[in-house]
């Protein structure tokens, strides 16, 4: 799916699709490009994190300052949707992690389907994961076969050990799973719910606020992790202008 359709499949109006996709790919590709920021188009990237990492600095480019401002937010606009876009299209992101596993040669083939199990929720990473939680972690659903084992800390910033580590998951619904995922939910220390404000209609996903998950000693190094770098850092891309 590319980004003009998908904008539409969320509700943009065609218009406001077609002027997202032009400035991402030609307007705003161009001053980064100009600024040595890339090499080729901003479309030639296929990571949310890739990008996430781009938008402080373009958006400090004079030109980009100027131009949104002239434009009342619509480059803001088309930044952050796009970075949603990357965020929801993961298939790419997959891939690539599991190319990077296998051209390892470091790793044993052992050593390299273990973490491809790990990278899908499946295998011993899975088991336990349900060893350890039994159901749900946040809403307490009981049939695992239904539920996802979600790395708390991405797979792509963690080290080997990480990816492998039980406490570096949990156990979730596919709902929570994707709104965990995709950094639209996080938990406290105490494993109280923190649930985004870009999140329309929370409970018809099954969302509230009294949510909360029992995090060990062993958890806290990666939620704080998924806190700042999912959570707080996704928080700061959605205040981006959306005046559209």
């Amino acid at each position: 799916m590319n980004f003009e359709n998908w904008l539409v499949q969320i509700g943009k109006s065609k218009r406001t699709a077609n002027s997202y996709a032009k400035a991402i790919k030609n307007a705003i590709s161009n001053w980064a490009r100009e600024a040595r920021l890339i090499d080729n188009s901003l479309e030639s990237l296929n990571s949310a994190n890739q990008f996430g990492e781009l938008i402080d600095a373009i958006q400090n480019l004079e030109i980009f300052q100027e131009r949104n401002s002239n434009g009342n937010g619509m480059y803001s606009a088309a930044l952050r949707q796009y970075y949603l876009f990357l965020a929801d299209v993961r298939s790419s992101e997959l891939k690539e992690d599991l190319d990077q596993i296998l051209a390892d040669s470091t790793a044993t083939n052992t050593e390299k389907s273990a973490q491809i199990s790990a990278r899908i929720g499946q295998g011993k990473f899975r088991e336990e994961l349900i060893s350890h939680w039994g159901r749900c972690a946040v809403s307490g659903y009981p049939n695992c076969r239904f539920l996802v084992a979600s790395h708390i800390k991405p797979w792509s910033k963690s080290t080997n050990p990480e990816r492998l580590n039980s406490y570096n998951g949990l156990l979730l619904l596919p709902n929570l799973d994707k709104v965990f995922d995709l950094g639209y939910i996080t938990f406290e220390e105490s494993g109280v719910i923190r649930i985004s404000e870009a999140v329309e209609q929370p409970s018809l996903l099954g969302l509230c606020q009294d949510m909360k998950v029992e995090l060990k000693e062993s958890h806290q190094e990666f939620m704080a992790y998924h806190r700042i770098e999912k959570f707080e850092s996704l928080q700061k891309i959605l205040t981006l202008n959306d005046q559209m």
